[in-house]
């Protein structure tokens, strides 16, 4: 066997799971700036350093990447929510924990909001084709379920509230004052950006809510 020469270089082995990643994280941010109409393939995977070619083999198609997206965006909420262990907690402190991780992850992330005001507009054309979604959200509803259960045979929940139904009124009384804030701002002459107006939301949604599930 001939001796390795100094000069020699030892070519470097694909790590498919890095650039996957490398090429989620460029969609994210290209997505989100200009939306699935105006993002750019040839952006995408400048931005993640990897030759455009990568993006078919890995997704197939500018399609696939942007559910691929939007698939990530709706994980880390479901993610986030399953670290609360919200099964463990007396029932009014355990919705109150989902309002405010929920408050909070709209606050982290604004770039979620921008997503699905997009997809909104597309008519959920891609997230109607996922295969993950409904199955990512089923365990949630479950587990409000559960709750609003638990707080009902301690008599601190009325009977009848649907988890469903809770959830996307958790969900809408945030993401409106978020994807709502430069405009409720101008209108109401007050800076709702900032860190005191926010904290004042979060207690009011929470507040709101628990209020409507007592007896």
């Amino acid at each position: 066997m001939p001796a390795k020469r100094s000069g020699d270089t030892v070519p470097q082995r694909r790590d498919p799971v890095a650039t996957r990643n490398k090429l989620l994280t460029a969609a994210r941010l290209e997505f989100a700036r200009h939306g699935f109409a105006g993002a750019r393939v040839d952006e995408i995977a400048m931005r993640a350093g990897v030759n455009k070619q990568l993006v078919y083999h890995y997704f197939g198609d500018k399609d696939a990447l942007y559910l691929a997206v939007l698939e990530w965006v709706y994980e880390d909420i479901r993610e986030q929510e399953r670290k609360l262990n919200l099964e463990g907690l007396p029932p009014e402190k355990a919705i109150r924990k989902l309002i405010e991780a929920s408050f909070d992850h709209l606050a982290a992330h604004p770039d979620f909001i921008v997503l699905l005001n997009d997809e909104n507009r597309g008519g959920a054309r891609h997230v109607r084709g996922s295969t993950r979604l409904e199955a990512m959200h089923s365990p949630l509803v479950k587990s409000v379920s559960h709750i609003l259960n638990e707080g009902v045979r301690a008599g601190v929940f009325r009977k009848g509230i649907d988890p469903v139904q809770l959830y996307i009124s958790i969900a809408g009384l945030s993401y409106f004052f978020f994807s709502n804030t430069p405009t409720l701002s101008a209108i109401f002459g007050k800076d709702l950006s900032s860190r005191t107006a926010r904290r004042a939301r979060r207690r009011h949604v929470a507040d709101l809510v628990l209020q409507s599930l007592r007896p």
